[in-house]
């Protein structure tokens, strides 16, 4: 069993936060693989899908972003799941609008979401980071997190979460590499190749 969690916030307020973007990348992997609806586990919503050859948790914690750890230490116990098929897919300050990078461990980088898991599981598992840039000053952090996306920023997370879903089989199977890339590829191609285009097409 896999385990793929987007981090974010529960309830409407928060839907479409940038903060927010986890939840809609995995809602977006349940989408395009015809998962059965969501259901309440783990203290959080969970559905399970194949993907390619692996058996997959999705999970979306429901104990706000400061306890997410709660919510995947339940789903990790219980399926006795190793840190290396933990997937977190978070929002990135400090990448670039529509870019992804993902690694295995490192610093949390302020994340509550990324402190809370490493507290929980502990901190080798595997982070998809999902850029949103950085609003240039440190204290217009919290209200760029927690505020929503411009209606022009949803054409680039429209595409960035489709790219995700559609190459969801290689992040279960664990080929990260090839997963980052092809996502950078599918990216390029409709035109989110730099932060410049991607400030003229929002502008546009």
């Amino acid at each position: 069993m896999q385990l793929i969690v987007g981090l974010g916030n529960p309830g409407d307020r928060y839907a479409r936060n940038r903060h927010n973007i986890g939840f809609m990348a995995v809602e977006a992997i349940a989408r395009a693989h015809n998962a059965p609806p969501w259901r309440k586990r783990f203290l959080g919503m969970t559905t399970e899908v194949v993907l390619g050859t692996e058996r997959t948790l999705l999970l979306l914690p429901q104990t706000y972003m400061n306890e997410s750890g709660r919510a995947v230490s339940e789903a990790a116990q219980f399926y006795k799941i190793p840190l290396n098929d933990i997937a977190v897919l978070h929002d990135e300050l400090d990448l670039a609008p529509a870019k992804l990078r993902i690694k295995t461990g490192g610093g949390n980088a302020g994340h509550n979401g990324l402190r809370s898991i490493t507290a929980q599981v502990g901190n080798e598992y595997r982070r998809v980071r999902l850029g949103i840039g950085h609003p240039g000053d440190k204290a217009r952090v919290h209200g760029y997190v927690l505020g929503d996306f411009a209606k022009t920023e949803f054409d680039w997370v429209d595409d960035l979460t489709r790219a995700i879903a559609d190459n969801a089989a290689l992040l279960a199977k664990g080929d990260d590499v090839t997963f980052q890339n092809r996502v950078h590829l599918a990216m390029e191609g409709r035109g989110w190749g730099d932060v410049k285009n991607i400030s003229e097409r929002a502008s546009g």
